[in-house]
């Protein structure tokens, strides 16, 4: 194949134009022709699709068939040891063979006829498209004069050929045109025609062009042309930049859609419905507006993922721009309600970007973020004020309003702008996505240091300025009057819920220490959550539309403040609250007699209400994290909170035991829902009794309720599973477990579910006075299925039959010399061991029978990983002390001549080099003691 025929040469045309298409966007970007052919040169590396092209395969084959033969005799020539010397390397193999081949005839003569034929191929191209330029030019003028409605185009470097366009470069002379075509003087469709042809040309050249700032200037004008064709073709041109030009061409543009409208809502008072009326986002003035808004938003969300590659002052004119246009807020903005308002950029943000996405992403960055801070501080505070006291309206408005919530959530849920489309927003909706947008915007601020510092904040209609405290205190406020949710709304996700995002930013703050320790750890806010606790605990109904959702989240507020130091140090010790008997007690003393109330069943306000489980639980959860630290478990020790659990699991545990067994025909006597209820109530009562288990005092006071051997099967059915202790506890179960193998109950109820031997009680219940079994012969399936399985099998090694039981003796009886080696760190285990099992003896004689067999004299020791293990566990039998008194063996060899300098014992008494002298510094001191 080194000569091309006709065919081939046009089956070549098709396959470069097909690759030009694909790579059309990359080209037609680019801001000059050497930098198109830069990337063109450079494609390989970065398009991962390079390879995928038919005619970068057409190549491949095509060189293949040329030179194949060259290179398979050339490789011969070379694994022969023909050709000239090279190193050894497949690298350098190839390279030689490239080399050689490149130096050969036939190369040369396939690079000769391919540059030809492309060359033929290009000039084809080229002609083509000359061509297409000459038919369209002229189809451009029959069109105008036939019908000048239509499309209108100029004679600028285009063609309705996707490849042509591709290719299209505008010259500065045309844009000039254009640009003076734009003058809002001119007759519409002239104007229409310019924008045409400013649609087709690449933004890169428009913007690079030195009549960019007139033609800037005249686009704005456009862009605010009560003609929806005008400012539509604007904004397409808008949308083309943004997605094809870099940062420091679309700020440009970005700043230009933000000029526009700020200067249109500076100019244009724009009326905020009022009572039943709305506003119509298919009104044409009102469509261009939230057109453009829409445009600015999608770039603030994308902006953040590229404008770190570029310098600080383009993102900081971007920000300051967006700012400005936001914080333009009328005086009647922050009026009562019935006082006539104007329409802000605020509001139409709020309804696109309803959960203010675009902020959360720039406040994400360290590199955004400061700048952001740094301009709200000095120049655009206001905006953060009019959010605050937007929330500070809707905690104050009227129950009617908060009763609404849930209709307008429903509305706005799956609310989209567009045709065919919803297309009303009354004025409620908008002061509640503008409410939405508020708290999203101060729940991200809040987390940060510089944002918390904005703080505190001077708004209308308070005389003091408003805290952080005041802040969290007035969200959880909000979150107690979610309103009553009806049976239609049940299934319902309302992730627009004030009460779920006010939850949301109470969950950030509690995550991150600095936060909860500015915002959380605060009396006024502990009081707070806990005041409709102590006025339950008081016999009184508190003012709550939901009274099951706000206590849930207040306890689920209160378990995340108890989870650190801090925090529960403030629940337990600070004695700021005034009990239902009028004395100051601690929230602690607060929380677990509310507890207990919900556990007996004792509130009598509940008796018209049915408190689901979930509720007594979620506090239950509270006095956990509590009970689970020593200094917790000491202030809630007087309540016997433990009885009063057990009581409940034991009363829990009769009502599913006594369900009889379903009758066929029968009606059952508990729905499968009931059942189900009650199971996790019984699971959850068992989960937290097993958690008293965290402490040594907490696991005396888990055995003298007698459901000790419950938990620990309980605990164990959720470690097999590899569940989650909880929420909040980051470790799994292994410490617990630990603390429960410390105590001969503990270890008695561990036994038939994990195997550990942490202290001597739990090797005497486990190993006293029971011998190995010693058998003749073990079965190779035959697995251990207890301790002391365990020690016959991998530790106490004393037979044949033994090891040839084992797949891997070494590795396994390893593993039982580690184990052993734990055991014997505490002397009362050891003492045990040895006394039943003589494990001295065996060790000093597995160490004699490992030497060597020479054929005269004694053998020498051999060094392997099983009497190195020996070896340590001997030694650290034989002695005692600390590192001062004796000198422990490695258990890892080391380098050079001696891999191993430590004497290997056999014998007794050990080697002298095992044991040190005792300092004299260290005798004077001991002698000083003892006196």
């Amino acid at each position: 194949m080194s000569q091309f025929s006709s065919e081939d040469e046009a089956e070549l045309q098709s396959l470069l134009r097909e690759l030009l298409k694909s790579v059309k966007d990359r080209i037609s970007g680019a801001p000059s022709v050497e930098c198109a052919e830069e990337i063109l040169l450079h494609l390989e590396e970065t398009d991962k699709n390079f390879h995928n092209y038919e005619f970068v395969k057409y190549l491949r084959q095509y060189v293949e068939s040329s030179l194949g033969a060259v290179i398979e005799e050339e490789t011969e020539n070379f694994t022969r040891g023909d050709g000239h010397a090279i190193g050894t390397g497949q690298d350098t193999l190839v390279h030689a063979v490239t080399k050689r081949t490149r130096e050969s005839a036939k190369y040369k003569q396939m690079m000769q006829t391919l540059k030809q034929t492309m060359m033929v191929v290009v000039e084809s191209l080229i002609n083509k498209f000359e061509e297409d330029q000459l038919k369209k030019e002229e189809m451009d003028r029959k069109s105008q004069h036939e019908q000048s409605s239509s499309h209108y185009t100029d004679n600028c470097s285009d063609s309705d050929s996707s490849f042509n366009q591709s290719y299209a470069f505008i010259k500065h002379e045309q844009l000039q045109v254009i640009a003076e075509k734009l003058d809002p003087s001119r007759p519409r469709e002239v104007r229409l025609e310019a924008l045409q042809s400013l649609c087709y040309a690449p933004p890169s050249d428009v913007l690079s062009c030195e009549s960019w700032t007139g033609l800037r200037r005249n686009l704005s004008a456009a862009l605010t042309d009560p003609d929806p064709e005008l400012s539509d073709k604007v904004l397409q041109f808008f949308a083309k930049t943004f997605s094809s030009s870099p940062l420091n061409v679309t700020k440009d543009i970005y700043s230009s859609i933000a000029k526009s409208l700020e200067a249109h809502f500076l100019y244009h008072k724009l009326s905020f419905p009022s009572g039943s009326t709305s506003i119509d986002a298919n009104r044409p003035d009102m469509a261009r507006l939230l057109k453009q808004m829409r445009l600015m938003n999608d770039f603030q969300k994308e902006v953040t993922t590229f404008w770190i590659r570029h310098p600080e002052k383009y993102m900081e004119e971007i920000i300051e721009n967006t700012l400005s246009l936001l914080a333009l807020h009328s005086e009647q903005g922050m009026s009562s309600p019935g006082s006539e308002k104007s329409l802000e950029p605020i509001h139409l943000i709020s309804l696109l970007d309803i959960k203010a996405t675009w902020f959360k992403k720039w406040m994400h960055g360290y590199y955004s973020r400061t700048v952001v801070l740094r301009l709200l501080e000095r120049k655009y505070k206001s905006l953060i004020v009019n959010a605050l006291q937007q929330c500070i309206y809707y905690f104050d408005s009227c129950d009617s309003v908060r009763e609404e919530t849930l209709e307008i959530i429903h509305s706005l849920e799956h609310q989209q702008i567009g045709p065919a489309r919803r297309t009303l927003y009354t004025s409620k909706e908008l002061e509640f996505v503008y409410f939405v947008h508020s708290l999203c915007v101060l729940g991200r601020l809040v987390m940060y240091t510089n944002g918390r510092k904005l703080f505190p904040i001077k708004v209308k209609k308070r005389r003091d300025p408003v805290t952080l405290t005041d802040l969290v205190v007035i969200l959880i406020n909000i979150m107690y009057q979610h309103p009553k949710p009806s049976c239609v709304e049940t299934t319902h996700a309302d992730s627009l819920s004030p009460t779920n995002l006010v939850m949301e930013v109470l969950r950030t703050l509690c995550d991150r220490t600095e936060c909860a320790v500015e915002c959380l750890y605060k009396i006024p806010l502990i009081e707070t959550l806990l005041a409709p606790v102590i006025t339950l605990l008081k016999g009184k109904l508190p003012k709550l539309n939901s009274l099951e959702s706000a206590l849930t989240h207040t306890a689920d507020t209160l378990a995340r403040i108890a989870t650190t130091e801090r925090g529960l140090s403030l629940l337990l010790y600070d004695r700021n609250l005034v009990s239902a008997e009028g004395e100051s007690i601690s929230a602690a003393h607060v929380i677990v007699q509310f507890t207990q109330r919900l556990l007996a069943k004792e509130l009598h306000v509940f008796s018209e209400l049915e408190i689901p489980p979930a509720v007594s639980g979620a506090f239950i959860f509270v006095c956990r994290q509590m009970y689970n630290t020593c200094e917790g478990l000491q202030v809630l020790r007087p309540y016997s909170l433990h009885e009063c659990i057990a009581k409940a699991w034991r009363t829990t545990s009769s009502m599913s035991e006594r369900v009889p067994t379903p009758v066929p025909g029968a009606p059952p006597a508990m729905a499968s829902q009931e059942l189900q209820s009650v199971a996790a109530w019984e699971e959850m009562l068992l989960d937290n009794l097993l958690n008293f288990a965290a402490t040594p005092k907490g696991l005396l006071l888990l055995q003298q309720t007698g459901a000790i051997n419950e938990c620990v099967t309980y605990m164990f059915s959720r470690f097999t599973k590899k569940l989650q202790v909880s929420r909040c506890e980051k470790f799994g179960y292994g410490v617990m477990v630990t603390q429960v193998a410390t105590t001969a109950p503990g270890i008695a109820a561990l036994q038939s579910s994990v195997n550990l031997l942490s202290s001597p009680h739990a090797v005497w219940e486990l190993l006293g006075h029971r011998a190995l079994p010693n058998k003749a012969e073990y079965n190779l399936r035959e697995m251990a299925t207890s301790v002391l399985d365990l020690m016959d099998r991998l530790i106490i090694i004393n037979s044949d039959a033994k090891i040839h039981s084992l797949f891997n003796y070494e590795q396994s009886h390893t593993f039982g010399l580690r184990l052993l080696s734990v055991l014997c760190c505490n002397l009362d285990s050891f003492l045990l061991l040895e006394s039943q099992y003589n494990l001295s003896e065996l060790l000093l004689q597995g160490q004699r029978d490992n030497v060597t067999e020479p054929p005269s004299g004694e053998g020498e020791f051999i060094i392997d990983g099983l009497s190195v293990e020996r070896n340590h566990i001997l030694v650290r039998i034989g002695t005692v002390g600390g590192p001062y008194e004796r000198r422990l063996p490695s258990r890892a060899l080391q380098k050079g001549n001696d891999p191993y300098p430590w004497p290997i014992v056999s014998t007794y008494p050990l080697p002298k080099y095992y044991i040190l002298d005792v300092p004299k510094t260290l005798r004077t001191k001991q002698g000083i003691k003892d006196n």
